[in-house]
């Protein structure tokens, strides 16, 4: 605990032992997220000191007695959900008080197309009560099971449903309520382009306490696994697969060998030396896809009956950054980049890349739209030497076109979000003091 802590005893008062917490465990806990996927991120992170305080909070009104009570005495607050980041997001930099709004998890409304929620609520509660209304959610992570719908929609971008409604960008989020950092906190209701300042912004503008997300009508997922001689096959099925409107689909992630050789639950399907794209499939298009993969020379190794969906492992619990965890689980010596390729040339990066630097980087893709345009995303594994040796990499990726989102960095302007212009303002409208998760952006102020 911080040597001065004047401000204990007062937000004591104000809360409640319920909701404030101290206890240096849970304090050490819950001032961390998944960073550890990044060797770097690893080595610079994990001695922080853990916040001075948790604040466990139930409602808006809990959530804005916190951030007024904080800018009077001039106290960070770091927002977190369950955690699963991997950036650091929901580490608390300078200290204070992590604002945990896990507790906040009411479904408030299922409507017709749409979800109203509070953002503590888990996205796999959230599949599931829409699929029993007929519904389902349009894009999730693959940690789905324990992240929160806030913490995906303000650290996350895209996932499975991607190949079809795009990142979080794309129409995915309809409408938010904003919690401002002032003497009395504003709260704002966010639509629109307006919400682009709040979307992977790691709690930086504002504390989101509920939003309205988009659903798609349900629909029986057939799940495969095709595999391939080489992972260009895989690539140009995954291309086509992708292109071809008349199939609808939830997943296309074509991965090289031996990436699926780290998948241990489906070892007695996965053929040796061969490259394997997990998809997802409506079920009543399982003939057209498999004679796709046939005309690329593949097959349809494994199929996961629709009627099986969420009743056993499923393909996508090996895609996204799953396929990284499952690949650290092997070896610990691997670690992982975000990559965008150019439709266009992407084979020829890709051989580049091979030419470069061999198997020392392995290839993990992710059929996408962005902007409503086909997107080859790649999360490749690397195995990890040194930060010096890491950074060649990325350099070298990024000389011959291929965008890198840096995982390997808290920063906002450095990893996953790119131009913060927009966000900066809006931070010092919404943040006078600069309290809100302090060090995420560089130039806040």
């Amino acid at each position: 605990m911080a040597a001065d802590l004047s401000w204990e005893h007062d937000i004591l008062e104000l809360l409640g032992k319920d909701v404030m917490v101290f206890d240096p465990e849970i304090r050490a806990k819950l001032s961390k997220d998944y960073y550890w996927y990044s060797p770097v991120l690893d080595r610079q992170l994990k001695d922080i000191k853990a916040a001075d305080g948790v604040a466990l909070v139930r409602n808006e009104t809990e959530v804005a007695a916190v951030l007024a009570f904080a800018y009077s005495f001039k106290i960070p607050v770091t927002v977190r959900g369950a955690g699963t980041g991997n950036y650091g997001q929901a580490v608390p930099l300078q200290g204070g008080i992590v604002l945990d709004l896990s507790r906040m998890d009411q479904i408030i409304e299922i409507g017709e197309g749409y979800a109203r929620l509070q953002c503590g609520v888990k996205l796999g509660t959230i599949e599931k009560t829409a699929r029993e209304a007929g519904q389902e959610i349009r894009i999730y992570p693959s940690t789905y099971v324990k992240a929160t719908v806030g913490g995906f929609v303000s650290g996350g971008s895209g996932g499975i449903g991607s190949i079809t409604y795009g990142n979080l960008w794309d129409g995915n989020v309809l409408e938010a309520v904003i919690y401002t950092m002032e003497e009395v906190p504003q709260r704002l209701v966010v639509k629109g382009r307006d919400l682009f300042d709040y979307i992977h912004n790691y709690g930086t503008t504002g504390i989101m306490t509920e939003v309205t997300i988009p659903l798609a009508p349900r629909t029986a997922w057939t799940q495969l696994i095709v595999q391939f001689p080489s992972f260009e096959q895989s690539m140009r099925f995954g291309e086509a697969l992708a292109a071809d409107e008349t199939i609808q689909k939830r997943l296309i992630s074509p991965m090289e060998w031996p990436i699926p050789s780290y998948f241990t639950p489906f070892a007695k399907v996965i053929k040796p030396d061969m490259a394997a794209v997990m998809v997802e499939i409506a079920e009543a298009m399982l003939s057209k896809v498999d004679t796709l993969a046939q005309s690329y020379d593949g097959h349809i190794g494994h199929v996961i009956e629709a009627d099986k969906y969420r009743r056993t492992i499923g393909v996508s619990d090996f895609t996204w950054n799953h396929t990284t965890l499952w690949g650290m689980k092997s070896d610990s010596t691997l670690t992982y980049l975000q990559a965008g390729f150019q439709l266009s040339s992407y084979l020829e990066q890709m051989r580049m890349i091979k030419q470069q630097f061999g198997d020392e980087v392995l290839f993990h893709f992710e059929w996408m739209r962005n902007s409503g345009a086909i997107t080859p995303t790649c999360l490749p594994l690397v195995f990890y030497k040194s930060e010096e040796r890491l950074y060649e990499i990325i350099h070298y990726c990024e000389s011959i076109g291929v965008k890198i989102f840096d995982p390997h960095t808290w920063v906002l302007e450095n990893g996953g979000r790119g131009e913060v212009g927009s966000m900066q303002r809006r931070k010092r409208q919404n943040d006078p003091q600069g309290l809100l998760n302090p060090g995420k952006i560089i130039c806040e102020m």
